[in-house]
């Protein structure tokens, strides 16, 4: 039942599997190293496509958290999407049981969904005739079985949705998963992002579009946000998932708090199909209306996990938004592009993106850029270049934007008693 105090929430697990690894730690040192979570195409044979460079997960077994049974009927994707699931009940140390099974819900966002079972489907109704095609096919393939299939493997009765709006929507099911709580519809929620859409004709199609880079003899160095050599993002894949919990809820069980969420904002661009506004005047928007959320001036903001996409559109308008936003304050914080590490998860990208600021505001370090050597004139702010810095994190943003105008930036910050 829904309350109509608001209820303060914050975040007591995390889980990630991404291009640097398949656990938290994993991903977190990967980001504080500064490690390339990019290289050539192993998911298929690229040798045709004009990009053959992704993030790929690497060294991930499905039958580590569930079923081989359960496994062989999941897309990549929903795969992805349990097993971070799992990490994030486990470090939470949160038990769904009987007693508390209807107040713990999910919302994992994907962008593109199950992709790759749609191609070999669509293969085999091409060679051996549409009887052969799999049963299984329908719910493998649509993405709000990223949400429904941990909401199965883990007992999570509560609010269950999937946001699918590009690559916002890791973010955006944060964002909805964190209102949920708020307003009391639920103690608990997973909340996040999953794709894995590394796949010949998602390859092909965002190639078509000249979104990707072609720089294929140097993986290492492709993805390179607000850098005036970029070419074009670089795929990932992976998941991103935070349990979000009410803190009365969270302090009666003894949980260790990572950070609390504050705010969440989003707004469409009504502009173009897949470029930004050139003003970034839809981005701009949703970070003042997250800090107006989360009762947030500008200069409380110390650091910003930008989309930052290695795009020739995207890092100067995000760019210009962020100084729309800050003000002159923008140029006294951190902003960071974690992408450039990862590679752009789509759907996932926020799932992943709001693990990384959540662990820089409870470690204090922000994350690097890496290969930004050559600044873009444009894009005149601190990107933390090339190495990870010390510094205390007391409120930090999250940036997605999506194909369709979507704009979503999620405000989080120190936990305080």
């Amino acid at each position: 039942m829904a309350s109509s105090e608001l209820k303060r929430v914050v975040i007591t697990g995390l889980g990630a599997i991404t291009p640097l690894g398949n656990t938290l730690a994993d991903y977190w040192e990967g980001l504080r190293t500064g490690r390339n979570g990019i290289g050539p195409i192993t998911r298929f044979d690229a040798a045709r496509h004009a990009c053959r460079i992704a993030g790929e997960v690497k060294g991930f077994d499905p039958h580590d958290f569930m079923d081989p049974k359960d496994a062989k009927r999941m897309d990549r994707f929903a795969q992805f999407a349990v097993a971070a699931s799992q990490q994030a009940l486990a470090d939470a140390q949160f038990v769904i049981n009987d007693l508390n099974a209807e107040q713990v819900g999910v919302v994992i966002g994907t962008g593109v969904g199950g992709i790759k079972v749609m191609e070999d489907q669509q293969e085999i109704n091409l060679t051996k005739g549409p009887g052969r095609c799999s049963p299984f096919m329908v719910p493998m393939m649509i993405g709000n079985m990223a949400a429904g299939l941990t909401a199965i493997h883990v007992g999570a009765k509560g609010p269950n949705s999937c946001a699918v709006t590009a690559c916002a929507a890791g973010s955006n099911s944060i964002g909805d998963a964190f209102r949920l709580v708020q307003h009391g519809y639920a103690q608990a929620m997973l909340g996040g992002g999953a794709e894995a859409a590394i796949t010949p004709l998602s390859v092909a199609g965002f190639a078509s579009a000249r979104a990707l880079s072609t720089r294929n003899d140097d993986p290492a160095h492709a993805c390179r946000p607000f850098d005036r050599d970029r070419d074009g993002f670089v795929m990932g894949e992976g998941a991103g998932v935070l349990l979000l919990e009410e803190l009365e809820h969270a302090r009666a069980r003894g949980a260790r708090i990572y950070a609390e969420i504050v705010g969440y904002g989003m707004t469409c661009d009504a502009y173009h199909m897949t470029a930004p506004s050139p003003t970034g005047e839809g981005a701009t928007r949703a970070m003042q209306l997250a800090l107006k959320d989360a009762g947030l001036a500008a200069t409380d903001v110390d650091y910003v996990n930008a989309h930052g996409t290695s795009t020739p559109a995207n890092d100067s308008t995000e760019t210009a938004a962020i100084k729309g936003a800050l003000g002159d304050h923008a140029y006294r914080i951190a902003v960071s592009s974690t992408k450039s590490m990862t590679g752009h998860l789509l759907g996932g990208s926020g799932g992943i993106e709001a693990v990384a600021t959540v662990m820089a505001i409870a470690e204090n370090i922000v994350p690097p850029t890496i290969n930004l050597e050559n600044p873009d004139p444009a894009c005149d702010l601190d990107y933390v270049a090339g190495q990870a810095r010390a510094q205390t994190v007391n409120v930090a943003l999250s940036n997605s934007f999506g194909f369709g105008g979507h704009n979503v930036t999620l405000a989080f910050r120190k936990y305080i008693d």
